[in-house]
């Protein structure tokens, strides 16, 4: 009877032993995974302005957010926007929002606000008809950042000599990156800086 206790004993020990390592294990596998993970969305964008000179201002037809991996994202559509004769663009972090013409203060929620300006009017140049519904003030038409986790707000300024002001909301200054592909202008932004090397 004895010998069995003994044997019960040492088996259950090294069942102990394997879950302890299995442990281990496991977390290294997890570590390995978020250490990938971070590789694999690590940027060079950084947070200093950037701009680039506009070939043309076409109208603005319409701006739409999405979520991704590594950073969420806010698109311009440009009626009449190719890579070949690119849209120009102003992208910067500002401690306080005013509306381009009136100066009125624009409130923006969020850790930090991030102001782009578009060279693409709400409006058609050559008839003045609306081509963006934005208004002063208010968030902007159809976009929804509700659950992301960079963007928190968005506000439309205003269609004022040329460009499209708006202000993003979010979370905290974090890296950006602005680009063109075709009639989209592209704006985006880091989940955070441990991703963003």
């Amino acid at each position: 009877m004895r010998r069995w206790g003994t044997a019960l004993a040492a088996l259950t020990l090294a069942g102990a032993g394997m879950a302890a390592t299995a442990g281990t294990a496991g977390a290294a596998t997890t570590s390995r995974t978020a250490k990938a993970a971070a590789e694999a969305c690590a940027t060079r964008w950084g947070s200093v302005d950037k701009t680039a000179q506009a070939s043309d201002h076409k109208p603005l037809a319409n701006i739409r957010a999405g979520r991704h991996e590594c950073y969420d994202r806010l698109v311009f559509d440009i009626k009449g926007g190719t890579t070949a004769e690119p849209t120009g663009y102003r992208v910067g972090y500002v401690d306080a929002m005013y509306q381009d013409g009136s100066g009125d203060p624009i409130a923006v929620g969020g850790g930090a606000i991030l102001e782009i300006r578009v060279a693409a009017t709400s409006y058609d140049t050559g008839t003045g008809a609306e081509t963006y519904p934005g208004r002063a003030g208010k968030p902007l038409p159809g976009v929804d950042v509700t659950g992301y986790r960079t963007f928190k707000d968005t506000r439309y300024g205003a269609s004022f000599e040329g460009e499209t002001q708006i202000g993003l909301g979010v979370r905290a200054r974090l890296p950006f990156r602005v680009f063109q592909s075709g009639d989209h202008l592209i704006v985006d932004v880091a989940h955070s800086w441990d991703t963003a090397r």
